[in-house]
């Protein structure tokens, strides 16, 4: 247990701004990529308070941890394959993880904090929310513990996984080969899970290994005619962290409060983020599957056009 604290993380952040530095010159350079002062201040902000909450609200996390431990049917231990097979597990319940942040509202009001940023670099990777702990995220890491590896082994295997997902934020890297695509998560894949364009939303939740997409069916590939663009659906227009901390709290609890019954009210809790009663009356919503599904409806009726010889709009 001596090296349950111990996390990649804090031994790489130096050459995160190292690396952020040397982004940022290849850029004025003429390479690909944009950075905003406004926007890279509140990243590093978000990333200054995501470290201060985590490391506030790690006893929970830790607690929940060893109290789920002591149920483990046997030890693990320490051997080298355990390390690869931890990795792996870890970053298949990352998958998970992720998945449901973009599919829960109530895991959407924190993680959304990662997605608020309209520019795609190096420092949005430090934009993290403060409420980690709230949303128990950590929930998602429980069954690791419970199969019986060593917490020094989960704590340090999930921060090695973050420090992996630095590298993939940055527009400066394009395709990489279909072989090494084929497997790892990379800046490409990434930048679709970041992008808004109704093609690429809610899609590639990888964190290391992009197989899990091409598993679940939730992999869509990088298109040249489709460019991302970057952002929430409705995009803040403030660089305040506070706002960008706390907006779609702010946000589910006012519907809470307006909504009818307590099935509704448990919808906006566990529903997709903008999910909305049949009846709502408070402005007109919509979720990731009906902007999807208006997309695919468009271009099917422009490809029949197209097809017909008629002019496409």
């Amino acid at each position: 247990m001596d090296n349950f604290f111990r996390d990649p993380v804090q031994l790489a952040t130096p050459f995160f701004f190292l690396l952020i530095l040397l982004e940022m010159a290849w850029i004025r350079r003429g390479g690909r990529g944009e950075y905003e002062p406004g926007d890279t201040a509140t990243s590093m902000m978000m990333g200054l308070g995501n470290l201060v909450t985590t490391i506030a609200g790690a006893f929970v996390a830790v607690a929940a941890y060893l109290w789920v431990w002591q149920f483990r049917p046997f030890d693990i231990g320490f051997a080298w394959w355990a390390w690869v097979l931890c990795f792996v597990a870890e970053d298949f319940f990352y998958y998970v993880f992720h998945r449901a942040a973009h599919r829960v509202r109530w895991f959407w009001a924190s993680h959304v904090v990662h997605h608020s940023s309209q520019h795609y670099n190096l420092s949005t990777a430090l934009r993290q929310t403060w409420t980690n702990t709230l949303s128990l995220h950590f929930i998602f890491r429980m069954p690791l513990f419970l199969v019986g590896f060593e917490p020094a082994m989960i704590i340090f295997c999930a921060g090695a996984n973050l420090v992996y997902q630095f590298w993939i934020h940055t527009e400066s890297v394009g395709k990489m080969g279909n072989l090494f695509e084929g497997v790892m998560n990379t800046p490409s894949h990434h930048r679709v899970h970041h992008a808004t364009n109704p093609r690429y939303l809610d899609a590639n939740y990888a964190g290391v290994f992009i197989v899990w997409d091409r598993m679940f069916a939730s992999f869509v590939e990088e298109t040249a005619e489709d460019p991302p663009r970057y952002g929430i659906i409705h995009n803040l227009g403030t660089f305040n962290p506070l706002r960008v901390a706390f907006h779609e709290w702010i946000a589910m609890a006012g519907d809470i409060r307006r909504a009818r019954g307590l099935r509704h009210k448990l919808l906006f809790f566990l529903a997709p983020p903008g999910w909305t009663p049949p009846d709502w009356t408070y402005g007109s919503r919509q979720t990731t599957d009906m902007i999807k599904a208006e997309w695919r409806a468009q271009t099917s009726k422009a490809r029949q056009r197209a097809l017909a010889g008629e002019p496409v709009k």
